[in-house]
């Protein structure tokens, strides 16, 4: 076997999803995951593929927005991105962020918010017997402002075409699991005047593209006004790339040394969404408390 393919293929098995186990089957969705019918329900709208990046050029990709129905035209919205957003935008799936952006907005415990879920992208084949080839782990797992110019540079404008976005940086967040949650962390590190809020489950700050530099980069680096929410399991990953659990301890010990405002919240389970998805609610009431 080839060095690039051994390279492929452990990039590939530290960021496919286990099962879960025995450890992840305390955590369950709670009231607030749940749809409501005496809830207003807002209308969740799935975008044309986005097939003509400049930023990651040759890629197509799948993406939806989330539309409140306490939205109105002439007030701005916040906004709140999701790396993988298929995971996070079915009201059926393991997140059933619609759901709980439905009832946390109704009762008045985050903003009025659009959603944005959006894919990794892909590079299409010719050959439809062909898998397409995924730039998740370039997209996400990289060091550097490329995905922030991404959001900014595209995909917002694309959306504020048709609604008011508000351009305050607080009230803009960022969520993903696994490489989605270094990439939201990425994001609002390298343009905190523009995402200050940041969601990561079971975050990849390990040694696949760098990631392992951020505690050592946080603990020098002058303070930046974020607000960062970290989860994993004590039986998260361990392998070449590094260990999910200590990266991710490392990364809270890093936030308190130089004072930001963070949570992290370390539970049993392993490499999966069980628990932040139970934490979701929860976990957006602290993310947008005044």
């Amino acid at each position: 076997m080839n060095r690039r393919l051994i390279l492929l293929t452990a990039l590939a098995a530290a960021h496919l999803p286990l099962i879960a186990a025995q450890q992840d089957d305390q955590y369950v969705l709670g009231p607030d995951s749940q749809e409501k019918a005496d809830v207003p329900k807002g209308e969740v709208i799935q975008m044309p593929a986005w097939k003509d990046s400049k930023i990651y050029p040759g890629t197509t990709r799948d993406w939806w927005i989330y539309v409140p129905a306490q939205y109105k035209k002439e007030t701005p919205a916040a906004v709140m991105v999701f790396c993988d957003g298929a995971g996070f935008v079915k009201r059926d799936g393991q997140f059933r962020v619609p759901n709980v952006f439905d009832n946390l907005i109704a009762k008045g415990e985050m903003p009025v918010t659009i959603g944005i879920f959006i894919q990794p992208g892909t590079f299409p084949t010719s050959n439809p017997k062909e898998k397409a080839r995924s730039n998740r782990s370039f997209e996400y797992d990289s060091l550097g402002d490329l995905h922030a110019r991404f959001l900014l540079e595209e995909i917002l404008p694309a959306v504020a075409k048709d609604y008011n976005l508000t351009t305050n940086p607080d009230e803009r967040g960022i969520c993903g699991n696994s490489s989605g949650g270094i990439c939201a962390f990425t994001v609002a590190w390298e343009r905190p005047n523009e995402f200050r809020k940041v969601i990561s489950h079971i975050g990849s700050f390990t040694n696949i593209r760098g990631g392992h530099v951020y505690p050592a980069l946080i603990r020098k680096t002058d303070k930046k006004p974020l607000r960062v929410f970290l989860q994993d399991g004590k039986n998260d990953l361990d392998n070449q790339f590094g260990n999910w659990p200590l990266a991710n301890e490392d990364m809270a010990a890093a936030l308190k040394f130089a004072g930001y405002d963070y949570q992290f919240v370390l539970g049993e389970g392993t490499h999966n969404g069980k628990h932040g998805a139970a934490l979701l609610p929860d976990t957006l009431r602290w993310l947008w408390r005044k």
